[in-house]
């Protein structure tokens, strides 16, 4: 499975950004794909998962923000991103879980300024 991003950039503080992560190489619908991101100095965390269901998991601080969805035909995930804030600076990782393997991203950069 190979995963690939797009939609990050440099936004202002308070403005939004939509990310795309698009998967190939499987026939089949992948079990979970979801967001994680990494700031300068900190570790990777969670930002959101969403499984083939349509069940989604948020980092608390980011619920109301942050809107996962994704087109399970096209087996491709969307994070809108609302209300930016300079402390969501960070690159942000696609990630999949399919046949119990996970799968990552390139990962996009997203920089918020204030």
């Amino acid at each position: 499975v190979q995963l690939v991003e797009s939609g990050g950039g440099l936004v202002q503080a308070g403005g939004s950004l939509r990310l795309s992560c698009a998967a190939s190489g499987t026939f089949f619908s992948i079990n979970a794909m979801g967001w994680y991101r990494q700031a300068p100095g900190k570790q990777r965390e969670l930002v959101a998962l969403i499984t083939s269901g349509g069940t989604t998991n948020y980092a608390d601080s980011l619920k109301g923000r942050f809107t996962i969805s994704r087109d399970g035909a096209k087996n491709t995930v969307y994070l809108q991103m609302s209300s930016l804030k300079p402390e969501d600076t960070a690159v942000y990782y696609c990630n999949a879980v399919h046949w119990g393997t996970d799968y990552w991203g390139q990962g996009t950069l997203v920089t918020v300024s204030s």
